[in-house]
Formats: C-alpha cells, structure tokens, sequence
C-alpha cells in the first residue's frame, strides 16, 4: 500500500488514502450509488461525467467520462482544467466523489461549471465525508476533505442548482467493511451523498398583441 506525506498535494493524498485499508471499503460502499447515480438521466443516451479519486476499477454502463484531479487540474482520457472542454448542456448526469477542494471558492466554481454541464432536468450527486462519523478518526493520516452536507446545500442553491433537502449516509460508521445501503440522513455514516437536479427555467408568459384592423388595405389598430 502507498504511503502518505504531508508533502504531497491534496489530489495526491486523496488518492493514496482511498486505496488504503480505511479508504477501500468507502468507495466499495459507493460502487452501487455511484452507478446508479449515472444512470439517472432525464433523456436516455445522454452522456455522463464522474469526477472520482481513483481511476482504477470498472466504469458503469453507458456513455461517459471518469477524471481525478482537483480544481487546479484533471487528468483521465483527457487532461485540462476548469472549465471542462465539454459543451454547455451536454450532460444528463454529474457525480463528485470525494473531491480534494479545499476551500469554499472552488467548490463553488466546480458547482458553477456542474450547472452549465447539465440539461434542465439533468442530476447532481455528490458523495462527500462526514465530520460528525467516528470513522473519521482513521482520516488524520491522509486528511481528505471533509465538509457538511448543509454547506453543500448552499454552494448547490447558489450554482442554480435545487438539492435535496437531506443528505442520505452511506459507508461503515468504525469498523472498516463495505455497507453499500443507503439510510435517511447521514447520521454516523463515514460518508453521504447529497443529491441536486438542474431545474428547467420557467417559460415567461408572451402576451398576445391584438389583432390589427384593416380599413381600405391599410392596417390599423
């Protein structure tokens, strides 16, 4: 198993923490939620982006993209940065796994970039760490960004998104085993998801212009 040092990046650390002991058996838990979470396309046949910290393992069916990385740089089948080379609205699913963004400007740009990424209709999830589970105390080696699920509700309303009022847990809550099943809230869970949905804008009501008059070929109102 790799090491970890306080010297690497954030990225770096993430990544090397979820394929250690403690950091498996939460994306073992997510693998379900993940996929599902992908499929959940408003139109069937749209494409998919997931931005996870690994690579490795098999992608879920359908069209897609998988990147790691953080905010400053992303790296899979195609390296870049924000904003994605992706065209507006092309996307009917959106999944952040457990992004190394360490401060409230980048997620707020990474959520920004998800809302124009998304077909009105189109879903957001975002499986994130909880601070209130004591399966955290395993994280003080590598220290992977942890945050609250009501913060993410903010940054989502803010995008433009609409979340779901509640998160839901995910993960074991000390021992360190898969638990695939999704509860209501996060309560002691090691992780959540939160979910959002890019809503279609109301069309603004046209009014209807009178008909013209016509006297001797000549309009009048």
């Amino acid at each position: 198993m790799p090491a970890l040092s306080h010297s690497q990046t954030p990225e770096a650390v993430t990544q090397q923490w979820y394929q250690l002991p403690a950091g498996l058996p939460v994306l073992e838990s997510e693998q379900t939620a993940v996929a599902d979470a992908l499929a959940a396309h408003p139109v069937v046949g749209l494409p998919w982006l997931w931005l996870s910290p690994v690579t490795d393992g098999e992608a879920p069916a359908g069209r897609g993209l998988r990147l790691t990385g953080s905010d400053a740089h992303w790296q899979g089948p195609i390296v870049c940065r924000l904003p994605l080379p992706l065209a507006s609205e092309s996307l009917g699913a959106i999944v952040l796994q457990h992004l190394p963004l360490a401060s409230a400007d980048a997620r707020s740009r990474l959520l920004d970039e998800c809302a124009r990424l998304l077909v009105p209709g189109g879903r957001l999830a975002v499986f994130a760490l909880n601070p209130l589970s004591p399966y955290r105390l395993r994280l003080r080696r590598g220290r992977p960004c942890v945050e609250d699920p009501a913060t993410w509700r903010r940054h989502m309303v803010d995008a433009g998104l609409s979340p779901e009022s509640s998160a839901q847990g995910i993960g074991p809550q000390w021992s360190p085993v898969a638990s695939p099943s999704l509860q209501s809230g996060p309560g002691l869970r090691v992780a959540y998801l939160q979910r959002a949905e890019k809503r279609a804008l109301p069309l603004t009501p046209v009014r209807q212009r009178k008909p013209l008059g016509l006297a001797d070929g000549v309009p009048v109102t």
